[in-house]
């Protein structure tokens, strides 16, 4: 599976406004067209953040639904709408799923728990064993190296991240060195309430 991790840096204050406009709109239209939207968090730390991601069987199948959810009827009327809402939309990480995401049924009657998401950074791509090394984790990627195949929407390039989540009181890995990593990112995200990652 090949996943987006989206950072979405929104305008003061309207942030709820793209969530329910999100929920409302973008949900079941990428679906329909092959996409698995897997989960859509609130930042517990930055107000301004929004963050989700998004699912597709393989590269070639992304290369297909995406022109076509972009240029089709839903984001021609409501796209305007959450563009307004948003001062940035460009931080996108390109990754592959090593742990795919739990997924649970939708509408489940409000937020669910906070996740921890931890990002590695380090000078050279990452093992996929070492999703197996990584205490608690309940879902792990890693940079899919591929080709931007749809270049209207940008993704960080240059970068060997690996992004792994967990339940916020799950026991983590306290020393990232002995993976070789030299940054980190870490982040307290709550699942928003039609999220299928919680």
């Amino acid at each position: 599976m090949i996943v987006e991790l989206r950072r979405y840096t929104v305008r003061p204050g309207r942030r709820d406004e793209l969530i329910d406009l999100f929920d409302a709109a973008f949900v079941e239209s990428q679906e329909e067209l092959g996409m698995a939207v897997l989960g859509q968090f609130r930042d517990l730390d930055r107000p301004d953040m929004f963050v989700w991601l998004r699912g597709f069987p393989d590269m070639a199948a992304r290369g297909r639904a995406l022109p076509r959810f972009y240029g089709g009827p839903v984001w021609k009327r409501h796209g305007p709408a959450a563009n307004a809402t948003m001062l940035d939309s460009d931080d996108v990480l390109l990754l592959r799923a090593l742990v795919p995401p739990p997924r649970s049924a939708r509408d489940a009657g409000g937020p669910g728990p906070a996740l921890r998401a931890t990002i590695w950074y380090r000078d050279r791509p990452f093992d996929d064993a070492v999703a197996d090394r990584l205490t608690g984790a309940v879902a792990v990627f890693s940079t899919e190296y591929a080709e931007n195949n749809f270049p209207r929407l940008p993704v960080r390039e240059g970068e060997h991240a690996l992004v792994w989540f967990s339940r916020s009181d799950g026991p983590g890995v306290e020393d990232p060195a002995r993976f070789g990593v030299v940054r980190t990112e870490r982040l307290r995200l709550a699942p928003t309430a039609r999220s299928a990652f919680r």
